[in-house]
């Protein structure tokens, strides 16, 4: 009888000493050179600020959803993987981010795997897209055999990683792949009829004033073409920077021509549009709008759009940098205007 009791309690000791699961995520840190006084974790319908101190450093606990979550100090952004009961640890310099962000302690492997995959996606280009599918086809498939194997070799190698996202990313590895090579020919072949030095389609559309302008009137210029509508937002934020374009090279051989692909129906719109703003350059509205010849010529699927030709109406870019963007400037100074 002594030896039942015995063993019973050795085994309600040996349950009471053990530790039940935490269900949530303890996260510390420091933030080297903050821009807020807070980091804030966003998650679906989920929205957590932390308090950072004056040194930079910061603990909280939170009770997540397991998975991908936002994180942001000022207008900074990247996503961290949470997941309940880890103990992460977050360090960055807010001057060298995102390539300053580490991850460590318990349930770190994950996030340590991902940064991994980020800088190896940005070191093989491949969000760009394009730069991939203008490669020649044995080209291409050499590349695809190479990143197939070494991010299947990443996946393998990396350590404590949590079963969800292992699973997550056998399925992406494989997604990504597909995508390039089922889209390969015909997207190589689109680039290819656009590359540079290649004669442009032509447009024929009406101004503000009801008068025709058509590629032809620009011949002995470079023209800048700016594909746009009312309607969008990233468009008009573009318009500031357009203005100064304008006024920059203006009596330079540099045409600054605004192509409207507005609705018939809202050409009115548009027409208050550019008197409102006091929009600059030449402003022509194609006449059906996503489906007007010069929108599918190029085969045009998002706005806002940037097209830089040369003075015989020739390709230089078809997919030219936004007015914002610095290397615009950089381009068009490099030209003879």
């Amino acid at each position: 009888m002594k030896k039942i009791v015995l063993v019973f309690l050795t085994a309600i000791t040996i349950f009471s000493c053990k530790e039940t699961p935490k269900d949530y995520v303890t996260l510390q840190g420091k933030i080297t050179n903050p821009k807020d006084s807070v980091l804030t974790i966003m998650g679906k319908s989920f929205m957590r600020p932390i308090q950072v101190t004056e040194n930079g450093t910061f603990k909280d606990t939170l009770k997540v959803t397991n998975g991908f979550h936002g994180f942001k100090n000022g207008v900074m952004q990247s996503f961290i993987y949470l997941k309940n009961g880890d103990e992460i640890i977050l360090n960055f310099d807010s001057e060298d981010f995102p390539g300053s962000i580490e991850f460590s302690g318990e349930g770190a492997g994950t996030n340590i795997y991902l940064s991994e995959k980020m800088e190896y996606i940005q070191k093989e280009n491949l969000n760009n897209v394009k730069e991939t599918f203008a490669l020649s086809k044995e080209d291409f498939d050499a590349k695809m055999e190479r990143i197939k194997n070494e991010v299947a070799e990443m996946l393998e190698n990396a350590k404590d990683l949590d079963t969800t996202v292992y699973n997550m990313e056998v399925d992406q590895n494989a997604k990504m792949i597909e995508y390039f090579t089922a889209n390969y020919e015909r997207e190589h072949k689109s680039l290819e009829a656009f590359k540079p030095g290649t004669p442009s389609p032509k447009f024929n559309y009406p101004d503000v004033n009801g008068k025709n302008v058509s590629l032809d009137d620009f011949k002995g210029k470079y023209v800048y073409i700016d594909i746009w509508a009312t309607w969008c937002a990233p468009c008009k934020r573009e318009i500031p920077f357009l203005k100064e374009l304008n006024k920059e090279y203006k009596g330079k051989d540099l045409a600054i021509v605004s192509l409207s692909i507005d609705k018939m129906e809202n050409k009115d719109k548009w027409l208050q549009m550019v008197k409102d703003k006091n929009l600059e350059g030449t402003q022509i509205m194609a006449d059906k709008d996503w489906n007007s010849e010069f929108t599918m010529a190029y085969g045009i699927k998002s706005i806002p759009r940037f097209i830089l030709l040369d003075k015989e109406g020739n390709i230089v870019n078809s997919d030219a940098p936004r007015p914002s963007d610095p290397r615009l400037k950089e381009t068009l100074n490099g030209l003879d205007l």
